[in-house]
C-alpha cells in the first residue's frame, strides 16, 4: 500500500519517507514517528498538544522542541502516546499525507469507514459479503425484525448458463443462448447493457454460492422462455430461495458476532432519507427504537420492490392501478421505501408500469378473497404440469412467459371459465414430492384420482380423458399444439391415475421498473450520470429485466447485482480512503478526534469528521445485533437489539408436559400453540415477525406443524431465535428436535 508516501501541506512538501512501505507496521510507527519529531525539532522552542483530543493520562501538556524526543524515547513503541504523538503532531500543523499514510492510519488505530448496505434480502446479503471479502467493512440496516425478503419465497431456482453443473449434465447452454432468451422477454424495454452483466455473470454467481457458501445447486430444469434447462436447485428439497438466503445469513451472522470491528447488524431500523452533498452521498438517516440517527458512508439500496404497496402514496396506483387490487405474494414490506427515497434526491424512476403479475398465485379455500397468496413454484408447470379452465380444457402454453400466462388466464375468467386449475400427474407429483407435500400442508393443494378431479371441474370424465388424449398426440409429436407448446415432461397424462389439483389465480408477484442505474449498480440522477456513492440491486434496480422477467432469474438478479453493487461501492470506499477522505469528512487529518480511555491501555479510537469507527461507542455499536433472524426473546418492548443469536449448546427443553388434546384447545390468533419434532411452542405474540408471514404459522393452530417445519428449516432455528417460545414437550412422544 505505501509505495508513495510523504507528508506535505496543502501547498509544499515538507519532507519525505521513503521506504516506509517495505516495514511492518510498528517499524513504520516509528520512522514516521521520528521524521515527525525531527520536524518538530525545527520548530519554535515550545510546541503543544492534546487541544482537541483527549490525551493519555501522562501526555504532557507542552514540551520544548527538544524534550519531545528523550519523553517518547521512554515509551513503548506499541504505546498509545506515540500514536497520540503522530496524530496530534499532523493536527497541530495541519500536515497533509498522502493517500497511502491515510490508508495506514485508518487501518493502524482502527479507523473503519463502512459501506452502508439498506436491506437483508439475498441481494443486500450478497452485497455485505462482497464488501467484506473484498476487505471492506459494512453495516446492514434492515426495516423488518428479520432479514430475507422476498427471497426466501422464491421456489424454483436460481439461473446460470455454462455453470459446472450444465457441463457435468451435458446440457449444451451458452452464455449467449441465455442473454438472447433473456433479451427477448425483456421485449421493448430491453437494456441490453444490463441484460449482459445478469446473464454473462450468472455462472460466476452460481459458482460463488456453491463455493463460499457450500450450497448444493446440482439440480437443473428448464422453466417457460427458457431454451435450456438452467434454473439451479439443490437435491435437499428445500425451496432454492430459502436454502440459498439462510446460508448467507448465517454465515453474516458469525462475521458479526466474530468481527464485530468489520460487520453490523442492526435490525428493526427503518431508512427515512438518504443524506447527500450535491451529488455526493454522505449516508443514510434511520429509526430505531423511535430514535432518529444518521450513519455515514457510501449507500448500497437492497430495499425490494413495490408489489405489495397498498399505502397511501402507492407506486402501485400511481403507475399501475388496473392491479391495485389484486393479491400479492409479496411481503409486506415491498411498499417501495428505495424507489421513493432515490426519486426524492433526484433519482430516476424507469419503467414503472412493468409490473409482473404471476399467473399461479394459490387460492387458499378457506379465505379465497384474502389479499395475500402463496405462490406455486414455476417448476409444477416445468415439470408438466397443466392449466385447465372450468370446463376442463387447456388454453395456453403452461410454458410460456408469465405476462402470456395470466393474460389467457384473464380472458378465460371473461368468458366465465373460472377457476383455472393447475393439475400434476402421479409422475410429476414424485418428481415434487417436496412441493406438493409443502402445498398439501398448507391447504392449498388436494390429492384426488382422475373421476374426482372431473367431478370437481364439473366435466364428464369422457371429456377430461379427450383433453389428455389430445395432449399426449401433441407431446407425442403427431399433433401440433394449438398453443405452441414445444417442451413436454412427465408424459402421458391418464383420467386412471392420481392428481395434485390446486385452483389458481393472478397475483401481484415482481417490479420490473425501478430505479435506473448502469451496468457497475450506480444510481443515476437527473442528467443521466452517477451519484457518488449511491448503489442499487435487487428488485430495487430497474430496467434489469425490461418488460418480462423469466423465472429463476428473480435469485440471480439479487446475486449478481449484489456482487456487482458490492464491489463498486467497495472500490470507491477505498478510492475514497486513499484520498484521506472519508465519508463526510474533511481531507485533512486535522479533523482526526482522537479518543483514549485510561481504563483500558493501549485501546486507541479514532473519528474522523462525523465518520464514527465501529466500536467506539457509538449508535450503531449500541444498536448492533449478532442475530439476522427474528426477535423471538419473549419481550414485546424490544426494538431489535439481540446480543446474541441464542445457543443451542445452552438450550434445553422444558419438562412441562401438555397433551394434544391441551394444546388444541390453543387455536386462536390470540392464543396460539404448534407442535414441532415433540416440543411445544406459544407463537401468538410472534405472528408478525414470522418472515414466512403469520398465515403459515396459522395454518397449524393447535396441531403438530413438524413435516412443514423440517420441508423449510434446520432444527437449530429454535434453539437459535426462538428459544423463549418453546413452553414444553408433548406428553407421551419422545422429542427428536436435535440441540
Amino acid at each position: 500500500v505505501f509505495l508513495h508516501c510523504r507528508l506535505r501541506s496543502p501547498s509544499k512538501t515538507v519532507s519525505t519517507v521513503p521506504g516506509l512501505h517495505s516495514l511492518e507496521p510498528a517499524n513504520q510507527v516509528t520512522l514516521l514517528t521520528t521524521r515527525l519529531l525531527t520536524f518538530v525539532e525545527s520548530k519554535p522552542s515550545l510546541v503543544a498538544f492534546g487541544t482537541s483530543a483527549f490525551p493519555p493520562p501522562d501526555f504532557p501538556k507542552s514540551l520544548t522542541s527538544s524534550e519531545w524526543r528523550p519523553w517518547l524515547n521512554t515509551k513503548p513503541r506499541h504505546s498509545s502516546t506515540l500514536t497520540y504523538f503522530l496524530l496530534s503532531t499532523l493536527q497541530n500543523f495541519k500536515l497533509l499525507p498522502l493517500p497511502s499514510v491515510c490508508s495506514y492510519l485508518i487501518h493502524s488505530v482502527n479507523m473503519t469507514p463502512r459501506v452502508i448496505v439498506v436491506g437483508g434480502g439475498l441481494s443486500g446479503l450478497s452485497a455485505a459479503h462482497t464488501i467484506y471479502l473484498a476487505g471492506g467493512n459494512v453495516i446492514v440496516l434492515d426495516k423488518q425484525g428479520f432479514f430475507g425478503g422476498n427471497s426466501t419465497k422464491a421456489t424454483s431456482g436460481i439461473n446460470g448458463a455454462l455453470t459446472r453443473t450444465q457441463v457435468e449434465g451435458e446440457v449444451r447452454d451458452s452464455v449467449k443462448q441465455f442473454y438472447d432468451d433473456t433479451l427477448k422477454s425483456a421485449r421493448d424495454k430491453a437494456r441490453p447493457d444490463l441484460i449482459k452483466v445478469l446473464t454473462y455473470k450468472s455462472a460466476a454467481a452460481v459458482e460463488w454460492l456453491q463455493d463460499v457458501f457450500n450450497l448444493d445447486l446440482t439440480l437443473v430444469s428448464r422453466l417457460g422462455g427458457h431454451s435450456q434447462p438452467r434454473t439451479h436447485r439443490g437435491h435437499d428439497a428445500k425451496f432454492p430461495g430459502m436454502a440459498i438466503t439462510y446460508a448467507l445469513m448465517q454465515r453474516l451472522e458469525e462475521l458479526a458476532e466474530n468481527e464485530p470491528e468489520r460487520v453490523q447488524i442492526i435490525k428493526k431500523a427503518r431508512v427515512t432519507g438518504i443524506n447527500k452533498d450535491g451529488n455526493k452521498i454522505t449516508g443514510v438517516t434511520y429509526e430505531f427504537g423511535g430514535e432518529s440517527t444518521s450513519v455515514d458512508g457510501p449507500v448500497v439500496l437492497a430495499t425490494g420492490g413495490y408489489a405489495a404497496d397498498f399505502t397511501e402514496t402507492s407506486l402501485l396506483k400511481k403507475h399501475r392501478p388496473d392491479t391495485f387490487n389484486l393479491s400479492s405474494t409479496n411481503g409486506t414490506h415491498a411498499t417501495g421505501d428505495g424507489q421513493k427515497m432515490v426519486m426524492a434526491i433526484g433519482g430516476n424512476g424507469i419503467d414503472m408500469d412493468k409490473v409482473q403479475v404471476h399467473p399461479t398465485g394459490l387460492v387458499d379455500p378457506k379465505d379465497p378473497g384474502s389479499k395475500w397468496k402463496f405462490l406455486a413454484a414455476e417448476a409444477l408447470r416445468g415439470e408438466g404440469g397443466l392449466l385447465l379452465n372450468g370446463a376442463g380444457d387447456r388454453f395456453c402454453d403452461e410454458l410460456g412467459h408469465r405476462d402470456y400466462v395470466s393474460g389467457e388466464m384473464w380472458k378465460e375468467k371473461d368468458k366465465g371459465l373460472f377457476p383455472v386449475r393447475l393439475i400434476l400427474n402421479s409422475k410429476a407429483s414424485n418428481v415434487l414430492d417436496f412441493h406438493t407435500r409443502h402445498y398439501s400442508g398448507r391447504g392449498l393443494m388436494k390429492k384426488m384420482t382422475g373421476q374426482q378431479l372431473a367431478k370437481e371441474i364439473g366435466c364428464t370424465p369422457d371429456h377430461l380423458q379427450s383433453t389428455f388424449k389430445a395432449y399426449n398426440e401433441i407431446a407425442d409429436g403427431k399433433k401440433k399444439d394449438p398453443f405452441g407448446k414445444k417442451f413436454f415432461h412427465n408424459c402421458p397424462v391418464d383420467i386412471n391415475d392420481d392428481f395434485h389439483v390446486a385452483v389458481m389465480e393472478p397475483v401481484l408477484h415482481f417490479t420490473m421498473g425501478g430505479i435506473e442505474i448502469n451496468d457497475q449498480a450506480q444510481i443515476l440522477n437527473s442528467e443521466g450520470k452517477p451519484f457518488e456513492g449511491l448503489y442499487a440491486c435487487g428488485e430495487l434496480a430497474g430496467g434489469v429485466h425490461g418488460a418480462n422477467r423469466l423465472g429463476g432469474s428473480s435469485l440471480l438478479g439479487c446475486v449478481v447485482y449484489g456482487r456487482v453493487a458490492g464491489d463498486t461501492a467497495s472500490n470507491y470506499l477505498f478510492q475514497t480512503a486513499l484520498k484521506g477522505s472519508v465519508g463526510a469528512a474533511a481531507s485533512r487529518l486535522g479533523q482526526i478526534s482522537l479518543h483514549i480511555d485510561p481504563s483500558q491501555p493501549g485501546k486507541v479510537s479514532v473519528e474522523w469528521g462525523s465518520q464514527g469507527s465501529i466500536g467506539t461507542g457509538s449508535k450503531q455499536e449500541q444498536q448492533s445485533q449478532t442475530s439476522a433472524g427474528p426477535v423471538m426473546d419473549g419481550s414485546n418492548t424490544d426494538p431489535g437489539k439481540v446480543e446474541k443469536p441464542g445457543k443451542p449448546a445452552k438450550f434445553s427443553v422444558p419438562d412441562k408436559e401438555y397433551t394434544m388434546e391441551e394444546v388444541a384447545k390453543h387455536n386462536t390468533k390470540d392464543d396460539l400453540w404448534v407442535v414441532v419434532k415433540g416440543v411445544v411452542m406459544k407463537l401468538d405474540d410472534w405472528l408478525e415477525e414470522h418472515p414466512g408471514g403469520p398465515q403459515a404459522i396459522m395454518n397449524f393452530m393447535g396441531r403438530d406443524a413438524t413435516e412443514e417445519f423440517e420441508m423449510l428449516h434446520d432444527d437449530e432455528v429454535i434453539p437459535k431465535y426462538a428459544p423463549a417460545q418453546v413452553i414444553g414437550r408433548v406428553k407421551g412422544q419422545k422429542v427428536t428436535l436435535e440441540i
